[in-house]
């Protein structure tokens, strides 16, 4: 959710990568459906194994939760969003976790590009 929010608030601005320590096999659809009340499709991604070439490759890593299970690299941004996992629930409880990340997701945007959150 935060690579496609990012990616929607700052269409070309910053490079998006999203990735997970042990990703699911597809998209939560109810990750799908939420986003979708955005205006944002999530439908055609796909979960992707954080590698430690996308991490070198990134000045900021936001991690959840994944603690020893993410890859570090020295000299990079690390910042940890400790935030409720949306798999398995229903939309009705991914909706406060999506509009968390949007916050975050907004000032991380504003402070990065200095565009308002």
């Amino acid at each position: 959710m935060a690579a496609a929010l990012l990616a929607h608030h700052a269409p070309g601005a910053v490079a998006v990568r999203s990735a997970g320590s042990t990703p699911a096999s597809e998209v939560n659809p109810a990750v799908v459906e939420v986003m979708s009340e955005l205006g944002i499709d999530v439908s055609q991604q796909f979960p992707t194994k954080l590698t430690t070439g996308a991490v070198e490759a990134s000045d900021v890593v936001i991690t959840m939760g994944c603690g020893d299970a993410c890859p570090v690299s020295p000299g990079k941004r690390y910042l940890d969003w400790d935030l409720d996992d949306p798999a398995g629930k229903p939309a009705e409880q991914i909706r406060p976790i999506r509009d968390e990340i949007d916050r975050r997701v907004r000032d991380l945007l504003a402070e990065l590009v200095g565009q308002p959150s």
